[in-house]
């Protein structure tokens, strides 16, 4: 299994070499990771523990390492190398605010690799295995599920050299953050092919309703995965935001966010949607138009 994905600036396709992709393969394309390894590996206890030597001082002696082999454009960073205090600092760093301008419409809200479906129904005819997707599950909450049965799902994927912080798709009013415990299965695509559901449906998430004038309730929903110490929220709730607000950061490891949009009031890019017919990852930036 290869993971690739489209650059939506040049149309061209890479491979992507995730950290630890040999382990990762061996926990969930092996029997042997599967029921020996992985029960392990999810558990919160781990992700705390490796996130915690992240904040050490000594961490930043990764910092060089990581940023050359992931070739990570520092310059679009607030601070350079030698102004961090930990890796953690360097991981979820703030942009230059003129590095990701806000577009028109319906934006990202992140940097990271998407997947887009029309209908919710569709997910499970891309993630052919393991137990079906059902939104009461994803959200634990039956009416609001029932409220969102038309919307599309938007699934966007952070690996670890990407900008870790999140924002406001469109402008709106956001909730209090509903949080559900859970595990820390990893978000990668061999994760997610070996078991969607598990994935988003068992890993610790957190989910705002941001309601907006025009495109109704929206769900904006972090979710941890291996290695994400935390999910740290850094907006107001029940305050106006604008389009591209900050809405929070990851601790380190690859996370995701997940979308959730009444179908009828969003219309996603046509090239996102080809992309994921074609099961392919469309590589986005925060505050790129996804939609309008």
């Amino acid at each position: 299994m290869k993971i690739q994905y489209i650059d939506r600036k040049t149309g061209d396709i890479h491979t992507e070499t995730p950290p630890g992709e040999t382990f990762l393969k061996l926990l969930y394309n092996n029997p042997f990771g599967k029921i020996a390894l992985l029960p392990l590996v999810k558990r919160k206890f781990l992700s705390s523990w490796y996130g915690k030597l992240m904040t050490k001082p000594n961490s930043i002696n990764k910092i060089k390492g990581f940023v050359k082999e992931l070739n990570i454009n520092m310059e679009e960073a607030e601070k350079s190398i030698e102004d961090f205090t930990s890796f953690n600092d360097f991981f979820y760093r703030r942009l230059k605010t003129s590095a990701r301008p806000i577009e028109e419409g319906f934006i990202s809200p992140g940097d990271g690799k998407m997947l887009a479906f029309e209908n919710i129904a569709d997910v499970h005819k891309f993630f052919i295995k393991g137990r079906k997707f059902t939104l009461e599950e994803f959200l634990g909450d039956k009416e609001l599920a029932k409220e969102h049965q038309r919307s599309s799902l938007i699934i966007l994927r952070l690996a670890p050299n990407d900008y870790h912080r999140y924002h406001f798709p469109y402008t709106g009013t956001p909730s209090e953050m509903t949080k559900i415990k859970g595990d820390y299965f990893s978000v990668s695509p061999y994760a997610l092919a070996s078991n969607f559901t598990k994935v988003f449906c068992e890993n610790k998430r957190e989910y705002c309703i941001l309601s907006t004038k025009e495109k109704g309730n929206i769900i904006v929903a972090p979710v941890g995965a291996t290695m994400v110490g935390s999910i740290i929220k850094t907006y107001q709730s029940d305050i106006k935001i604008q389009k591209g607000d900050e809405m929070g950061y990851f601790a380190f490891g690859g996370s995701t966010i997940v979308l959730l949009v009444n179908k009828d009031k969003l219309k996603i890019d046509k090239d996102i949607l080809k992309n994921t017919k074609n099961r392919i990852e469309t590589f986005v930036k925060m505050g790129e138009q996804i939609g309008k």
